[in-house]
């Protein structure tokens, strides 16, 4: 068996791509960028398979209405017949048994940024948000004030983007917008997924702490972030948002023409932020004159205010309007999954959030305080992700649910593919009494259905019941909103 090689890049790799590859197979389909990838390359005409071993909503509907021919699970036996060419995701391992025939086959192979770069990137214009948080949102954003504006852009995105209902667009004007992922591009390539899309544009949203399965520390992660600065020249548009000092300071070499942005801090302002239940609005000011009036967001909270500043930021500086950024910021429908409200029953609003992160859920809670004043804030947590699962945010997450009124924190997550020592898991329990602490009443939970008990038990009328994971989370939303639902009707 030929052993796996870190080969980024490889010209010997590479050069065996064929030209007009009509069989696509990829594996690892269930990733939402991989689920995208392969309704592109049927919309391209491309006959495409793909295996995975489960497949999580959004994109398990997003695959059953494509013609992708799916395989559940993994075995050699997917790869016969050979394919013309094979994408591995970056969730598939080395030891992953399709994984392990591709190598010892002749069948030539690419990871997922390399296969959007070479099928749909090249020759476009690629506008690209990076960051650790916001970076969903804000690529949805931008698609549609272009798209908006007339300028049919195409669009590949972490989310289902409400505006377009997919997590992809193929249009065909000059622009193609994406969302740039810092994780690890695929087992062969270590290197972060958005040094392969060479944006001529790019916003970098934020630079925190993340990813703590791949990255050792703030400083690898910053790592990552200088590469990308590096990479773009003078020809190239950075957009950074300064009140995140981190991203101010990857940026600070920049060769290419940077323009910084914040609310608090930044060459443009957001000013004159209100918000409430109709959303947010706001002002633009460039070196404190007044450039833009009373811009309308309906999506609200004060973190996309400055997501769509950034692309106002960014699209300004390639020809469009700020009329035409204003309208379509206006008729913005935000992304699924991100603030969410999915039903309302016996009073009792629930609200399905992606946040994962401490930073994130601090913004999402002040999003939905505002948007909702008032009323009690019902928070559930899952701690999911591969960074929320361990603790080095231990204490950052404490502060982070400050706005809820009670917390009802999940079990940890576990992965059969990434096992964490006891030592560095998050510990609920000393998370549970370090929140209480702070004014919430919170509980560690020993089971999701714990968190439904508790949460029916203490949900009242004019309450906001908020779910917060990166996954599924046993379909708790679901779950409580019909049990809501069979109470208002006096069913059991």
């Amino acid at each position: 068996m030929r052993l796996p090689v870190a080969d980024s890049g490889s010209t010997a790799r590479l050069a065996r791509i064929p030209v007009s590859a009509r069989r696509v197979h990829l594996i690892g389909v269930g990733g939402t960028a991989m689920a995208a990838l392969a309704g592109m390359l049927v919309e391209r005409g491309l006959s495409v398979t793909g295996s995975d071993n489960q497949l999580y909503e959004p994109t398990a509907s997003l695959l059953k209405n494509s013609r992708v021919g799916l395989m559940t699970g993994f075995s050699p036996a997917n790869l016969s017949p050979a394919p013309d060419l094979v994408v591995v995701g970056n969730a598939i391992v080395p030891s992953n048994p399709e994984a392990v025939a591709l190598l010892d086959s002749a069948i030539p192979y690419l990871s997922m940024p390399e296969a959007l770069w070479h099928f749909f990137l090249k020759g476009r214009r690629v506008l690209m948000v990076a960051g650790t948080h916001g970076k969903t949102t804000s690529t949805a954003m931008m698609a549609h004030v272009l798209d908006a504006a007339g300028r049919d852009p195409s669009m590949l995105v972490g989310g289902v983007a409400s505006d377009f209902g997919s997590n992809y667009r193929l249009g065909r004007g000059a622009d193609f917008v994406i969302e740039g992922d810092e994780y690890d591009t695929a087992f062969f390539d270590k290197g972060p997924k958005f040094l392969h899309y060479r944006a001529i544009g790019a916003i970098i949203t934020a630079v925190e702490f993340d990813h703590a399965d791949i990255y050792r520390d703030l400083e690898h992660v910053k790592s990552s972030f200088r590469a990308l600065v590096e990479q773009m020249d003078s020809s190239r548009v950075l957009a950074v948002c300064a009140d995140f000092p981190h991203a101010l300071e990857v940026s600070a070499a920049a060769r290419s023409r940077r323009l910084t942005y914040g609310l608090r801090g930044g060459e443009y302002r957001a000013t004159d932020i209100t918000v409430g239940a109709d959303g947010a609005r706001f002002s633009v000011t460039r070196d404190g004159d007044r450039i833009q009036d009373s811009i309308h967001l309906p999506i609200g909270g004060r973190m996309n205010v400055a997501n769509a500043l950034g692309v106002y930021v960014l699209l300004s500086a390639f020809g469009v309007s700020g009329e035409e950024i204003a309208g379509g910021l206006r008729t913005f429908k935000g992304v699924v999954r991100r603030q969410q409200v999915i039903g309302e029953a016996a009073g009792v609003t629930v609200v399905d959030d992606f946040a994962h992160h401490p930073t994130a859920i601090g913004v999402t809670l002040e999003a939905i305080a505002e948007r909702f004043p008032g009323r009690r804030i019902l928070a559930a947590f899952e701690p999911r992700s591969n960074t929320a699962r361990r603790n080095v945010f231990q204490n950052a997450f404490a502060a982070a649910f400050d706005r809820a009124s009670r917390v009802y924190l999940g079990p940890v997550y576990f992965k059969e593919n990434d096992p964490i020592a006891p030592g560095e898991r998050l510990e609920t329990g000393a998370l549970a009494s370090a929140i209480g602490a702070r004014g919430p009443h919170a509980i560690a939970c020993a089971s999701n259905d714990q968190i439904l008990e508790r949460m029916l038990s203490d949900a009242r009328a004019g309450d906001v019941a908020l779910f917060m994971s990166n996954g599924p989370f046993d379909g708790l939303k679901e779950r409580f909103l019909a049990a809501l639902k069979a109470r208002g009707s006096g069913t059991t």
